[in-house]
């Protein structure tokens, strides 16, 4: 409480809330806005209880040993907590040492903390991971008396939670007791599933929930002229007069895009527009040099910069006072997100958060208005964690062989206590066993699959020193394409860049990265050499698999929406901007209520188009527009190109779709609805793109050395291989189980496509026959064009296909 005097603070009740309960060996979930002090209810009630068990000697130097992990969900999150924990500790006098350890710590670093342990390690879950393959891993953990996982909501929905799980499951087992466990999470839907996903089924429900009124001031930033033929990416920057004004009149502002491509673009063009921005002005994602990133994190600690352009590289738990606004540069695609990036901002408990919403194209200010209306009503996406991931399994049962090894009754007991595992059968973990030793019944030949050994008394263990070290080198469930090093010729190093990028350029090409204009000069040992360029460039590296596709929650406001606009109940401004788009819409077609299903058919110079509208996100869309595909082909001999974006999806080709007699044969039946997506899916690469990743984590795939990265047609070529061996020779391989039951499950909701098809059948599906694109169909059909070959650019065609439409 001293402390809290000192800094002229006053703890709230949520926060004497949770020191009690931690003091009194409850484990359970935080849940408390950003900003209103999370961190400190956690960390105060460690210190305390170290104090009470050591009243007249807590301020005499121990090796206590590690008694405290902290993991974050970012590397950029832990220096951060480490000042601020380490703070408190100096102050009052407690002699404990906080320490970092994740992929930026460094060998000498490393070795320190093995011979040394800090008192408390803030960590990721990969390098935790990496801890349990340490030899003899069980003495480092001998003292663990508690774990905080921080921003739980970030992992819990992904892999990386399921790493959190096992971790935890095997922890406790090593224990035999139950080690004071606490989730903190800000923005959360189903918090009691949280629970059971962290905490497991048999500890008593307890959530500590903050009730501090967080306000979020939401303004939204409109163009001069409304475009009633929208496109993806046509308007953001072109607002870039009116984000300038904004960026004057505050303090220090954080400028959120969602890719890292949009950071550099948007980083370039505010220094052009504004030079006297130099040198207050930064750039940070998730591919610079670390060094760099730092650099930033201090200069906006220390209020020394006046806007930083981001990516989700700052979207969590860093304490930025300085920042007293947020300027989102399209749509975040769901509630929490934009929450969490709106609560950067007025980073102080009692302080409100304001953020600007930045639109990069028309239709997007529609889910500025969802968002509004789910941020006033208090409404957040539910989070659900992945079931049966058996590639992580498999990982961790190899990180486990790698350190001391385990034998397998006892693991197996140990696995089943985890939330993602706990339906695991004997039969499944008997096939992954036989997986680790012998490749399982199509890879047994193959000496280079069987990684695991099992020593006369049963113990499953890894004895080979090579295979160890490429275990430990791919550990993680993190999968991107691989990554070159962009260095200076003098050896500086500037970030990381997907090696696609680089495979369509020559030397001479001229690139923008890391706020500077390169000239890409060659390859030199899996390393892109730049130097500086006089001349600008708009080129920027982008990177795959950059899209984010909207959440359930946000898709089903926007429908709420629409609907309620068409009865003219709802009238947010927004909204009301919208009013000439929404209206052209209403007048050659239709604008969807709850109950309307709307598709839309044209005939244009390229050829027939169908549209469809479920409203779904891109992700489900994208398995939709597959499925209806093949369901047409299997009674009409046609080929199609499908496109899609959050609110629909079109099938393309160049001859007649005939749409109306394939909805009067039932084309969105349920009957072998499972049948016909796996077919459909296996017909398309979505399968094969993620049977990549799933042999990527589960070690099928070894993605080099550092320096030596594995090519990427050669990952492509060898996940290739496995895939077709599987499918002819061993279709019942768990992995290609996994990949295909992941397609459906991309955004973790289960049964997500299976809801969208139910959804359409209660719904009166409308055919209408516009004439010409509608402000709906125009940025789906645009979305198709980017990905052709054509000589013109992209605003050149669109010009167009517009002047067509109005002449």
């Amino acid at each position: 409480m001293d402390y809290f005097r000192q800094k002229g603070w006053t703890p709230f009740d949520f926060q004497i809330q949770a020191w009690k309960d931690f003091l009194d060996g409850k484990s359970g979930i935080l849940n408390a806005p950003t900003g209103s002090g999370k961190t400190f209810a956690l960390w105060f009630p460690i210190i305390l209880s170290y104090i009470l068990s050591h009243p007249d000697s807590w301020k005499k130097p121990r090796k206590n040993g590690l008694k405290i992990i902290w993991v974050t969900p970012l590397r950029a999150l832990a220096v951060d907590i480490q000042h601020a924990m380490q703070e408190v500790c100096n102050i009052i006098g407690l002699p404990w040492k906080i320490a970092v350890r994740n992929g930026d710590t460094d060998t000498k670093e490393r070795s320190a903390q093995k011979r040394n342990p800090p008192e408390c390690l803030i960590t990721t879950p990969e390098t935790l991971h990496i801890l349990l393959a340490q030899k003899n891993n069980k003495k480092l953990f001998e003292n663990l008396e508690a774990i905080v996982i921080d921003e739980w909501h970030e992992l819990m929905g992904n892999k990386r939670g399921v790493q959190v799980q096992l971790a935890l499951a095997y922890l406790r087992n090593i224990h035999m007791k139950e080690i004071k466990t606490w989730g903190i999470s800000a923005t959360i839907g189903n918090l009691e599933e949280a629970f059971r996903v962290l905490l497991g089924p048999n500890l008593p429900m307890h959530i500590v929930k903050a009730e501090v009124d967080k306000k979020i001031k939401i303004n939204t930033i409109y163009p001069d002229e409304l475009e009633k033929y929208p496109w993806s990416g046509h308007l953001g920057i072109k607002l870039i007069d009116k984000v300038i004004p904004v960026i004057e009149k505050h303090r220090s502002i954080l400028l959120f895009t969602n890719t890292r491509a949009q950071t550099e673009i948007w980083y370039q063009q505010l220094l052009e527009h504004r030079p006297d921005l130099a040198g207050i002005a930064a750039v940070h994602h998730g591919s610079l040099d670390q060094k760099v990133r730092t650099w930033v994190e201090e200069a906006l600690h220390l209020g020394k910069l006046k806007v930083v352009v981001c990516t989700s590289s700052l979207d969590l738990g860093v304490d930025f006072r300085p920042v007293d606004a947020v300027i989102q540069v399209g749509s975040p695609k769901g509630v929490a997100r934009f929450v969490q990036r709106a609560g950067r901002s007025g980073h102080q408990p009692g302080l409100p958060s304001e953020i600007y919403f930045v639109p990069t194209h028309s239709l997007e200010l529609l889910e500025a208005a969802a968002l509004r209306a789910a941020v006033d009503q208090g409404e957040m996406e539910s989070i659900h964690c992945p079931r049966l991931p058996y590639d992580v399994l498999i990982q961790f049962m190899v990180t486990l062989a790698v350190a001391d090894g385990f034998y397998p009754d006892q693991l197996f007991e140990t696995i089943k206590t985890s939330f993602s595992f706990n339906d695991l059968n004997r039969e499944e973990f008997d096939w992954m066993l036989a997986f680790i030793t012998k490749g399982g019944e199509s890879l047994s030949g193959y000496e280079e699959f069987a990684k695991v050994e099992i020593e006369e008394d049963g113990k499953y263990i890894v004895n080979n020193r090579k295979t160890a070290m490429r275990h430990r080198l791919s550990m993680g469930t993190i999968v991107s394409d691989p990554m070159l090093k962009v260095k200076f010729q003098n050896g500086t190093f500037l970030g990381m860049v997907e090696e696609y990028f680089f495979s369509k350029m020559k030397p001479g090409d001229r690139f923008f990265f890391s706020g500077r204009n390169l000239e890409f000069v060659r390859i030199k040992e899996l390393s892109a050499i730049v130097k500086l360029s006089t001349k600008k460039s708009k080129n920027t590296p982008s990177y795959m698999g950059g899209r984010i596709s909207l959440t359930s929650k946000l898709s089903g406001k926007i429908r709420e929406i629409l609907e309620e606009s068409t009865n003219s109940q709802y009238n947010s401004e927004e909204i009301k901007y919208l009013e000439p788009l929404l209206n052209l819409q209403k007048n050659l077609s239709l604008i969807p209520d709850s109950k309307t299903f709307l598709i839309e058919k044209h005939i244009s110079k390229e050829g027939y188009h169908v549209f469809f509208f479920p409203f779904e996100g891109r992700m489900v869309h994208e398995v939709l527009g597959a499925l209806i595909a093949y369901r047409l082909s299997v009674s009409y001999p046609l080929s199609f190109s499908i496109a899609m974006n959050d609110y629909g999806f079109e099938l393309h080709s160049d001859q007649h779709i005939p749409i109306e007699d394939a909805l009067e044969v039932d084309l969105f039946t349920e009957n072998n609805l499972g049948d016909d997506i796996l077919a459909c899916i296996n017909e398309s690469e979505m399968a094969k793109r993620k049977f990549r990743d799933v042999a990527t984590i589960s070690g099928l795939i070894f993605q080099g050395y550092p320096g030596k990265p594995m090519k990427l047609k050669h990952l492509q070529s060898n996940s290739g291989i496995l895939y077709g061996v599987f499918e002819d020779y061993d279709p019942h391989n768990l992995l290609l189980k996994q990949a295909h039951r992941e397609v459906l499950d991309m955004q973790m909701e289960k049964d997500k496509v299976l809801q969208a098809i139910r959804k359409i059948n209660q719904q009166k599906i409308v055919l209408k026959n516009p004439g010409q694109f509608t402000p709906f169909s125009f940025p789906i059909m645009v979305d198709r064009l980017r990905a052709s070959l054509s000589s013109e650019t992209i605003e050149d065609r669109i010009a167009k296909m517009r002047a067509e439409m109005i002449s």
